[in-house]
């Protein structure tokens, strides 16, 4: 366990740098901004696009485990609906709270850190995780949202979902890569060179980028706040892991993947989109935050714990 801490601590500390440096405005908001742009569109989707292209489909989808942490999600996901709705939320919020305790930030946080606890072999698992959340789960908020203003499901809803996804980069660069892999089309050394540099710049400058943008976070409601951590850091991968090891079970390498990217703290794009759409920015920035400090000591008991299982 000591052993796990001190091997993610690393992570948390370039969360820590970035965090002082968005406190002291060393890193203003505006410059914060524009590396997450790049972090985003260029160096993550170069290293998503450069292993989904190297690595053989058949090694990548695993149909199980999809199933699993669909599951174990949309399980956490109605939980936190059903206390938003006795508590008397509308649906919009519930939705917001609902993806707070449900959706981990897999992309800037849990596709570094765990291919580097975990080796290169944990990228195909951690995909798998990425696009059940961006394609499941990030549409389903704004259908709830949308739906629950409108009282009903329009053809508008649905087309900004459909050009969300196409306009995704990360859903565009694994995509991508599983098409160039799946025609067995051998990647170029001068093409490998350049998504390898410019994939590297992905770990450092997510990591950055997660620790700055937490600097403009509020702990306002901090009860709210405290339930949907506690449903992101501990509910969440314990529901993954009891339908991925008891009820579905898969290899135990990919499902302690899962479980992993479960454990994540909540995922940085909640809060925009309900600062896009009005609707409980307040209580999805106190979220992330306090999930963020909290999965510091939570990530690491998770993994330690599962990995004896």
């Amino acid at each position: 366990m000591v052993e796990i801490f001190l091997r993610t601590l690393p992570f948390f500390a370039i969360i820590g740098l970035g965090f002082w440096a968005g406190r002291s405005r060393f890193f203003p908001p505006e410059a914060t901004a524009y590396l997450t742009k790049f972090v985003f569109f260029f160096a993550l989707s170069a290293m998503l696009f450069r292993f989904a292209a190297t690595l053989p489909f058949a090694e990548i989808f695993d149909g199980r485990l999809v199933l699993g942490y669909l599951l174990g999600t949309a399980g956490v996901y109605v939980l936190a609906t059903l206390v938003a709705y006795l508590r008397g939320m509308n649906v919009p919020t519930a939705a917001v709270e609902a993806q707070c305790a449900a959706i981990g930030n897999v992309g800037f946080l849990g596709l570094p850190m765990l291919a580097m606890l975990f080796s290169e072999a944990a990228i195909g698992p951690v995909m798998l995780v990425l696009s059940v959340d961006l394609v499941v789960f990030s549409s389903l908020i704004v259908i709830l949202i949308n739906g629950g203003r409108d009282g009903r499901v329009s053809a508008r809803t649905l087309r900004l979902i459909g050009i969300g996804l196409l306009k995704n980069p990360m859903i565009l660069s694994i995509s991508g890569g599983l098409v160039w892999s799946a025609l067995r089309l051998p990647v170029p050394a001068p093409l490998n060179d350049f998504l390898t540099i410019l994939g590297g710049a992905a770990t450092p400058g997510a990591l950055f980028a997660i620790g700055a943008s937490l600097a403009g976070k509020s702990a306002e409601r901090i009860e709210i706040a405290a339930w949907l951590s506690f449903c992101k850091l501990v509910l969440h991968p314990l529901f993954v892991a009891l339908i991925l090891i008891w009820l579905i079970p898969v290899s135990p390498f990919p499902a302690m993947v899962a479980i992993s990217a479960a454990a994540l703290p909540v995922a940085g794009n909640v809060y925009m989109l309900a600062a896009h759409y009005g609707v409980a920015p307040q209580r999805a920035s106190a979220a992330i935050l306090l999930s963020t400090i909290s999965s510091i000591i939570t990530v690491p008991l998770v993994i330690g714990w599962f990995s004896t299982l």
